[in-house]
């Protein structure tokens, strides 16, 4: 599966975003597909991530009510809209996928990745 990121971009605070992740080369329908980013000295973060078994989403606690993943499978498609944005939510942000009927929130369990997307909330 190649993932393929856009989206990102420099907006002020309390301003919007949405990202996507587009894939190609398999269906990402049996495919768990997550939101991770990285800011600059920090580790990968987990954001949000969408089952395909069922229509479950998860977030960390940082963003849930502001940002909301969601996926078109007919467009092999997944993305995060991005509401309410802080300065804490600029990094580099990473679309995943990985075969797995649960919905893993670490890094190291998902197998294919975007190249990235630079979201800036400037302070």
């Amino acid at each position: 599966v190649q993932l393929q990121a856009s989206g990102g971009g420099l907006v002020q605070a309390g301003g919007s975003l949405r990202l996507s992740c587009a894939a190609s080369g398999r269906t990402i329908s049996t495919y768990a597909m997550g939101w991770f980013r990285q800011a600059p000295g920090k580790e990968r973060e987990f954001v949000a991530a969408a089952s395909w078994i069922s229509s479950r989403t998860y977030y960390t606690d940082s963003v849930k009510g502001r940002f909301t993943i969601s996926r078109d499978d007919a467009k092999n498609t997944v993305y995060l809209q991005m509401n309410s944005l802080k300065p804490e939510d600029t990094a580099v942000y990473y679309c995943a996928a990985v075969a797995l009927p649960t919905v893993p929130t670490e890094p190291r369990r998902y197998d294919y990745w975007g190249q990235g997307t630079q979201v800036t909330v400037p302070a």
